[in-house]
């Protein structure tokens, strides 16, 4: 059986191997208490980060990851979607998006995984 941390890196080559740039996996579980990794990953287009939601969805199906779907009254952006699958949260965030929010440096404290 697979570990978090395996799925999480997994995931993470996941979206590389589907064109996903600058791919990044931070271990927070020792910074919170709602979730143990995330996977960063920078997008170019709303219809990528839909590409890459469906890898990571079919993923989640073969590895016993449940998505979370927030209850939420409006649609996501294209700069910043979430697929939160509990232990892992993955953001899918545009070049400018993920400048502007930094969240590297924001979870400086996480260790870098890759």
């Amino acid at each position: 059986m697979k570990t978090t941390q395996e799925k999480a890196l997994e995931i993470a080559q996941l979206c590389e191997d589907y064109k996903g740039a600058d791919v990044t996996v931070l271990d927070v579980s020792k910074l919170n208490s709602w979730t143990d990794y995330f996977v960063i990953v920078t997008v170019n287009s709303s219809a990528h980060w839909q590409g890459l939601y469906k890898y990571v969805k079919d993923y989640s199906k073969e590895n016993e990851l449940e998505i979370h779907v927030p209850n939420r009254k409006t649609p996501d952006g294209d700069d910043w979607n979430l697929i939160d699958l509990g232990p892992i949260v993955v953001h899918l965030m545009s070049a400018e998006a993920r400048s502007f929010y930094d969240l590297e440096k924001l979870w400086h404290a996480g260790e870098k995984l890759r």
